[in-house]
């Protein structure tokens, strides 16, 4: 799942219960007891921007490990529908 902006602000808040807002500069992060947590916008910001990262290049790390597979079952003898059928496709 792509990372959300409430993602990252559970990254760096580990005490936020309820987070409402759907900007950096609109949010509004509440604890436990309902007492507001003063975020610092900018960490929150660049814990989204590693998210994003880190989803982009699990990502592209799927893509390269089923490329590779299909290539060594290519090279095994299998048939591109015969690995389409190993896919589900």
């Amino acid at each position: 799942m792509r990372p959300h902006l409430h993602q990252a602000v559970r990254y760096e808040y580990s005490n936020a219960v309820n987070i409402y807002g759907n900007d950096v500069d609109s949010l509004v992060v509440l604890d436990a007891n309902n007492n507001t947590i003063s975020i610092n916008t900018a960490n929150v910001t660049s814990q989204l921007a590693t998210l994003q990262t880190q989803y982009t290049t699990n990502l592209a790390n799927k893509a390269a490990a089923a490329n590779s597979a299909i290539s060594k079952l290519t090279a095994l003898g299998l048939s591109a529908d015969e690995i389409a059928a190993l896919r589900g496709q």
